[in-house]
């Protein structure tokens, strides 16, 4: 007997389309779990190759690489992100010399070129290289995993942080790429800069032990840029006596004797990548401290 063939009913091709659908949302939900997963991992990661560096920058100078800004807005505001990666990568990429004033305009302590020649005021030497860098260490970190942008590229050109020569500094990057960097001829995402502030060992107090205006300046342009407050991280009228969000942010809770706060790491330092959504001081936060 011949057999006429038969297809899909109606109802049974909106029933499979319902079945897929009913899939479709429960593994897309999923797969951003597993890739948001997957990013934090990666961040952790970073965060541990950073102070790996850190630790062999300090076995060659004998400390960590500073932190302290002396004052909010000066004339040579450089926070503690741009000296961190300074210390890493160097003032221009090619590695830390020895002799720097840990100055946004990359002069030595006395005022001259010594260290980075950022003048190209120095001369060549016999084999056509600055002869600094002959003086240099490092870098700690391989420029091809150390996410490093200049400061404009990440944090926008206007307004911008501290002056001219602050601009061109670098900031190591956390891997939550948030804005198309141009260099060269290629498109590359950057992510938002990896704060670092470096304890005051000679402190007895947590408002002392870490100061919270060593980054105040790069957290503000961000507050700005983005159109809304880093809690936590918010520069306030006087950063040394302000006994709030930055201290709670900070202050280890395991510590519970009758005096005042305790900060984690007191005695190093302490490494902040903002995290999936950009902004400091939220829960997403990944941090070398803390839980």
């Amino acid at each position: 007997m011949n057999r006429k063939k038969r297809g899909f009913t109606l109802v049974e091709l909106l029933i499979t389309i319902a079945i897929i659908a009913t899939l479709v949302g429960i593994l897309i939900p999923t797969l951003s779990v597993v890739r948001q997963t997957a990013k934090e991992v990666k961040q952790k990661a970073q965060l541990t190759t950073i102070e790996l560096a850190i630790v062999a920058f300090k076995n060659d100078y004998g400390d960590y690489p500073p932190s302290y800004v002396p004052g909010v807005g000066g004339l040579d505001d450089y926070c503690g992100a741009q000296k961190l990666a300074e210390a890493l990568v160097g003032w221009d990429l090619l590695g830390f010399h020895p002799k720097s004033a840990w100055s946004a305009k990359g002069l030595d302590a006395a005022g001259g070129p010594g260290t980075y020649d950022p003048g190209k005021q120095r001369d060549l030497n016999k084999d056509g290289i600055l002869d600094t860098l002959n003086e240099r260490k490092g870098p700690y970190l391989e420029l091809a995993t150390a996410s490093a942008f200049k400061t404009r590229e990440v944090i926008g050109p206007a307004p911008s942080i501290g002056p001219a020569p602050s601009k061109e500094t670098y900031v190591l990057c956390d891997v939550f790429g948030r804005k198309s960097v141009t260099i060269g001829t290629k498109s590359v995402k950057a992510g938002t800069p990896i704060l670092y502030y470096k304890a005051d060992t000679s402190g007895k107090d947590i408002r002392r032990i870490y100061r919270r205006m060593d980054n105040d300046t790069l957290v503000y342009i961000k507050e700005l840029e983005d159109e809304a407050k880093h809690p936590g991280l918010r520069p306030p009228l006087n950063p040394l006596f302000d006994a709030s969000s930055f201290i709670s942010y900070i202050k280890d809770p395991k510590i519970t004797a009758p005096a005042p706060p305790w900060p984690y790491r007191p005695d190093s330092y302490i490494l902040i990548s903002a995290g999936a959504d950009g902004f400091y001081g939220t829960e997403d936060d990944i941090r070398n401290f803390g839980y």
